[in-house]
């Protein structure tokens, strides 16, 4: 019997596609829910839309979209370029279930040269408010930690914090282990501080080179003169600036260049950046975008590129392993987001194609852990599934977990495991309040009462199975919420570590089973069980460190309404410390520049409270 065409009863596209122009822009399509569930973008509305709609030509992917559309919308742009940056920034916001989606992983890091007498280098993400000269962007989070501590061996430029700067009484430890001058008590003198930022930036900048010459002059004429000492100390830092310039893997390829290779298997993809700036190379970042099993490689490469350099300034030059769709189109959107040409090159020879086949290397490599990494974790979901005689699989899993130190500040941590692995930007912590100190039982009952209220309410989604990192006691309060919420389609378990706390004698408990089910150490479901339960933990007990560290470095006056920070600066300058501040009187608090007798009554008051 022939196949027959699917109906589109649910869009009247006929009527749709008479009204619509045949100028560039965008289109969306929408479902039943109103939900737009693809965006694209076209050079000629009117054509490309029409090509949804032929019964004969589209395939059957294209059908099972097209047959969940019921309304569409456009909006007309000038260019074609214009449109592929809003398709971009729509794809972005609304996140459509049948365009690839490219994990939003913040934004790229700098480094952060600040504008102060004494200034300092830090790690900086996100928008550029902050006065001073921002260098990157860089390949990841890693290279900007690496140069970072080179930068702190060889020039000493302080890297703390400004409100720990202008606390200071005496030298930190970084000035006794050699990785800072001091500043913050005038251990160094500003004009040999300012050399100092200023061969840390010219080194940021590229010229490590003229730095290194300067540095020799400057090591001879000290010769010269008998300051042998001095003469020591540039020979150990120019030493040391070498060996920095080793590690930050000069490059052979001129101006700023990124390299992007890919790989695709059915719905798996994989990107390779690898970014060239001032002839360094800077490190690269691995990517593993949502891809709707429909695209082709180039297609999948020019929607992975419009994404990537949505907000982010794109180099003179991007390298690609094949050539993207409509790559004219995309280099003018680039150019038009840079302020200057942007070409893109897939035939490329000498240096160009070394550094595209060592990429192409690197991404193929990725693509297979991956896939090695994806097989395994199907065979786990298998397994568990077996244990517990489930008729569905697995699509979502959570885990809850407490972390507090002699039971104060407590978190509970609730980590979501799909088939995939980890879904680390559906984590959750919670910082529990109002219990008795070490109270375990009741810290997970509130967190579970938490998580699942919210749920219930619609903010999120239940698991199918809901571990419990403990024995019969936390399960009894997993079972206690479960119950007054009205939850019944979620295999609750608990996980006690055994009688000998050891990996492997696991008992597990099932909420309603009174006897513990106990796998062996070789179980593919006990190893499943384990991740979960493992990275669980270390969310609790990572999210408590920041917790207790917060609460430990907050100064008392901070939570004083009334007391901003310059008021608190006075005060602190003032007395000299907050000793100082807790030993005075009302009268002597008032006589502060902006502390009001009310304000220095209240600050009394809190500080002798605690």
């Amino acid at each position: 019997m022939p196949e027959v065409p699917p109906q589109f009863d649910q869009f009247d596209d006929k009527a749709f596609l008479k009204t619509l122009t045949h100028q560039p822009g965008v289109y969306r399509m929408l479902n039943s829910d109103a939900t737009i569930i693809y965006v694209g973008k076209a050079k000629n509305l009117k054509k490309r839309v029409s090509s949804y709609f032929n019964r004969s030509s589209i395939s059957p992917r294209i059908k099972q979209m097209v047959q969940q559309v019921t309304t569409m919308e456009v909006t007309v742009t000038n260019t074609e370029a214009e449109a592929l940056l809003l398709e971009n920034n729509l794809i972005k916001e609304h996140r459509p279930k049948y365009n690839i989606l490219l994990r939003d992983d913040k934004s790229y890091p700098y480094i952060l040269l600040s504008q102060q007498e004494f200034p300092s280098l830090s790690f900086y993400r996100g928008a550029k408010k902050k006065k001073g000269e921002y260098f990157g962007p860089y390949a990841s989070v890693g290279a900007v930690r690496e140069t970072l501590s080179l930068l702190q061996k060889t020039f000493k430029v302080r890297q703390c914090s400004e409100s720990y700067y202008r606390n200071r009484s005496r030298p930190c430890l970084q000035y006794q282990i050699e990785r800072c001058t001091a500043p913050c008590v005038n251990m160094v003198s500003e004009k040999i501080y300012a050399k100092d930022v200023d061969f840390a930036r010219k080194f940021l900048q590229g010229k490590s080179e003229q730095v290194i010459n300067h540095l020799v002059s400057e090591m001879e004429r000290a010769s010269e003169n008998l300051e042998f000492e001095h003469a020591a100390k540039l020979r150990d830092q120019i030493d040391a600036l070498r060996q920095v310039s080793q590690q930050q893997y000069v490059s052979d390829l001129s101006g700023d260049c990124d390299i992007i290779t890919s790989r695709m298997r059915d719905s798996l993809a994989c990107v390779q950046v690898f970014q060239v700036r001032n002839k360094m190379n800077l490190g690269n970042k691995c990517f593993f975008p949502k891809t709707p099993a429909h695209y082709n490689e180039q297609e999948f490469l020019s929607a992975f590129i419009g994404q990537y350099y949505l907000h982010r300034r794109p180099p003179e030059e991007i390298i690609t392993a094949h050539e993207p769709t409509e790559s004219d189109v995309l280099a003018e959107m680039l150019s038009n987001q840079r302020g200057a040409k942007v070409k893109i090159t897939s035939s490329v020879r000498g240096k160009r194609a070394r550094w595209l086949e060592f990429a192409s290397k690197n991404v193929v490599t990725a693509f297979e852990s991956r896939l090695a990494s994806q097989a395994g974790m199907e065979q786990r979901f298998t397994a568990l599934e077996s244990i517990f005689k489930l008729k569905n699989p697995i699509r979502r899993m959570e885990c809850f977990d407490i972390s507090h130190t002699s039971g104060e500040l407590a978190v509970a941590s609730c980590v979501v495991f799909n088939r995939e692995g980890p879904n680390k930007g559906e984590y959750r912590k919670f910082n529990i309040e109002d219990i008795t100190p070490g109270d375990d039982y009741a810290a997970m009952l509130q967190a579970l009462t938490r998580r699942y209220t919210r749920i219930k309410k619609g903010e999120g989604r239940l698991p199918d199975i809901l571990f419990i990192d403990g024995g019969k006691g936390q399960l009894t309060q997993a079972g206690q919420v479960m119950q007054e919420l009205q939850i019944e389609d979620v295999l609750v378990v608990g996980v006690a570590k055994g009688v000998e706390r050891r990996p492997g004698m696991e008992q597990l408990f099932i909420l309603g089973d009174k006897q513990p089910i106990h796998l062996g150490a070789d179980s593919l479901a006990l190893h499943l069980i384990q991740q979960i339960r493992d990275e669980a933990h270390r969310f609790a007990i990572t999210s408590h460190r920041k917790r207790r560290n917060r609460s430990r470095t907050m100064s008392p006056l901070e939570g004083i309404a009334g007391l901003g920070p310059k008021r608190r600066q006075s005060l602190l300058k003032h007395f000299g410390g907050m000793r100082g501040i807790e030993r005075a009187s009302e009268q002597e608090l008032a006589k502060v520049t902006g502390i009001s007798k009310q304000l220095a009554q209240s600050i009394h008051e809190i500080l002798h409270s605690h």
